[in-house]
């Protein structure tokens, strides 16, 4: 059995159904990732999420959620002094807004003990982790996570990472920019969006993006545009380009994440560069055609299952 392993934060969210009234589900940049990844990958893999949470009935439903979707709870800590973040989503357009309460996470402790973390996280095959899973941590864990990503990196586990740029949960521009390459030093896949890469670190093309990241010895990078094609590149073949088709968006939320977890289940199940970004763009296009982040895993399994490609 390999073991898929993402970490981050997960949150509660919060999403407007109608005038005053909420719908309540699970979901996180990196839970997100984890969820699409369950729907494709093959049962010779298991897929956990790794995490702090509270001991409250409210971080419970993490532990529930995860279960009812075969999605591992194994690597899941409790913090009986905290409790689990939230968020609620604006919609505009299409074009989400949040509003957060995350001050009291648990989540950002989850690289505090060097012993559990390491628990998280071993005998992974392949860890994926996030931009915004370092922000949130304080610099010490932080540099711990880092430095056993690097550890297991060199003893053959995969690192994937989204820098997921969020810049105003990072002190400063120049720690996101510092923090971010450190973190791709570390990682054999990279799937930056190219807008938040162009904010951070001024690229003009999303071919800048690819070089900046090979520059810094990853081998496979994809870089997401919002609708326009989709760059990438690994040692196995030249840049490729996949032109897309744009759909009708409804809710942006989960888009990329989606096409995170689609992306790797594709490339660790042996499919080439171009056809594993042809079967994430497939699903993400999907996504963003309805409201939420987590489309039923049974749909997206059948999605997945096709060779037809919008």
């Amino acid at each position: 059995m390999k073991i898929f392993i993402s970490i981050g934060e997960c949150m509660l969210e919060l999403s407007a159904m109608q005038k005053d009234l909420w719908q309540m589900s699970v979901a996180g940049d990196t839970l997100n990732t984890a969820w699409y990844a369950r729907a494709c990958l093959s049962n010779n893999w298991h897929v956990s999420f790794a995490t702090k949470i509270g001991n409250d009935g409210m971080s419970s439903k993490v532990i529930d959620f995860l279960n009812e979707n075969n999605i591992g709870t194994d690597r899941i800590y409790h913090d009986s002094s905290r409790t689990i973040g939230l968020y609620a989503i604006h919609l505009n357009k299409g074009e989400r807004n949040f509003t957060y309460w995350r001050e009291n996470s648990a989540a950002r402790l989850l690289a505090n003990d060097q012993k559990i973390l390491k628990s998280m996280l071993k005998d992974s095959n392949l860890v994926h982790f996030s931009g915004i899973t370092l922000a949130i941590l304080p610099p010490e864990g932080r540099e711990k996570l880092l430095q056993i990503l690097g550890e297991l990196r060199k003893k053959g586990t995969i690192i994937s990472f989204d820098p997921n740029i969020r810049f105003k949960l990072w002190d400063s521009l120049d720690l996101a920019k510092y923090t971010i390459s450190k973190g791709a030093c570390l990682s054999d896949i990279i799937l930056p969006s190219f807008e938040e890469e162009s904010k951070c670190f001024g690229d003009n093309k999303p071919i800048d993006t690819i070089n900046r990241y090979k520059e810094l010895g990853t081998n496979i990078i994809v870089v997401k545009d919002a609708g326009s094609s989709i760059y990438g590149k690994d040692k196995f073949s030249q840049l490729t380009c996949v032109e897309i088709k744009k759909k009708q968006l409804v809710d942006s939320t989960g888009a990329g994440d989606s096409f995170n977890g689609v992306f790797l289940a594709s490339y660790i199940a042996g499919f080439d560069l171009e056809n594993s970004i042809k079967k994430a763009h497939n699903i993400s296009s999907h996504v963003i055609e309805q409201k939420g982040a987590l489309v039923p895993i049974k749909e997206v399994k059948k999605i997945f299952k096709s060779n037809f490609y919008t």
